[in-house]
């Protein structure tokens, strides 16, 4: 049987050039990729059709004798010979495509061939913890103390795993790839090493304080400062406080989630504070000037107008929360309500009959509270 013509094979004219060649060949091998089509006879024929086109057209010198002599040139030796389907096998072709099949199906090929002659740095975790303050501490900020387990450097190894004096080694096994490699017909097969656990070294001598792992456990303890205005539910980032990386990579982070416990008197808007003031009811009538106390513990005076309706707000600017974002404060919002006594004094029961005999107890018109508003304030 003839073998088809190699420019034919991938589907390119034989003026193409190197680039034009390699993306037909790439698009060939990720269409009858054996791991895409197992046990597909016809597709692994196919790919080695193109992987031994692709081997003839991606070389110059290999290109201009088969433009010459066509196949034939191929087993003249001096022009350099060709796979030839029947002899090709899964080692030859990604031991010498392996650029190829990288950027096809990632890293995986070359990162098989990779050889470790040691240890690999790697980041240690990131760390989530949960903090709990008050909600005055909220809104004047604290110092708070965290304490937690977590890995740090190994002093005795300075991170390195091993013995004072000693290095770690490749794997004799896997000669440091960490895979083992064997082929069955036309496929070819990886499992990880059992020698060295896929790692592709081998510590002889272990430091004898962290048994090679290069970090061990402790229990810490530090201050952390939590700013001014902080939210409920807020995650705060402290860099480097997480696990200690392995062999010498960069530590994690240790992240905490701040709960706020909610005040029985204030309360939180956005960035502003609010609170309620109870009045009596001459005060909102004819006004006033009331001084209340604020969750930090300072004085403000805030004054009442006249004929102050229950649930007015009134806004006393800056004295909020902190703004974690920009710059400035919210506001406090103090909501007024009517202190309504339930106990008097007999004179105070004869002043509010005489009162209420005053006004009617009507709602419409001048009776009533209306009444009395327009009588006082008009």
């Amino acid at each position: 049987m003839s073998k088809k013509d190699f420019y034919e094979v991938l589907g390119v004219t034989r003026t193409a050039t190197t680039d034009e060649i390699k993306a037909a060949y790439r698009k060939l091998a990720l269409k009858y990729h054996p791991d895409r089509n197992p046990d597909n006879k016809e597709a692994e024929e196919k790919f080695k059709e193109a992987a031994e086109a692709y081997e003839v057209l991606s070389d110059e010198k290999k290109r201009k004798t088969y433009d010459q002599f066509g196949h034939a040139g191929m087993n003249m030796g001096a022009g350099g010979a060709g796979y030839g389907s029947q002899g090709m096998n899964m080692d030859d072709i990604f031991a010498n495509f392996g650029d190829i099949f990288g950027d096809i199906f990632g890293e995986q090929h070359r990162a098989s061939r990779k050889k470790a002659t040691g240890p690999e740095p790697r980041r240690g975790h990131d760390l989530h913890k949960d903090v709990t303050i008050s909600f005055k501490e909220s809104y004047t900020g604290s110092k708070q103390e965290v304490g937690y387990y977590h890995f740090e450097v190994c002093e005795t190894c300075k991170g390195k795993g091993t013995k004072p004096g000693t290095k770690p080694q490749a794997c004799a096994t896997c000669k440091g790839s960490g895979q083992i490699h064997f082929s069955q017909g036309f496929f070819m097969y990886s499992q990880t090493c059992s020698t060295c656990g896929g790692q592709g070294f081998i510590i002889p001598s272990p430091c004898p304080t962290c048994n090679g792992q290069s970090r061990k456990q402790v229990y810490d303890k530090f201050s952390v400062t939590i700013p001014a205005g902080i939210f409920d539910g807020a995650e705060l980032r402290i860099a480097g406080k997480g696990d200690a990386g392995v062999y010498g990579g960069s530590s994690g982070d240790l992240f905490l989630r701040v709960h706020v416990t909610p005040d029985a008197h204030f309360k939180r808007i956005d960035d502003d504070l609010t609170c309620t003031v109870l009045l009596t009811y001459p005060q909102l009538v004819f006004g006033s000037q009331v001084e209340i106390t604020n969750i930090d513990g300072t004085k403000e005076t805030i004054k009442v107008s006249k004929g102050c309706p229950v649930g007015e707000k009134i806004v006393v600017a800056g004295k909020g929360f902190p703004k974690l974002r920009g710059s400035g404060r919210g506001n406090l919002v103090v909501i007024t309500n009517c202190d309504i006594p339930k106990k008097l004094s007999e004179k105070a029961k004869e002043t509010l009959t005489d009162y209420s005999k005053e006004i009617g107890t009507g709602t419409q018109g001048n009776s009533g509270i209306a009444g009395f508003f327009k009588k006082f304030l008009g």
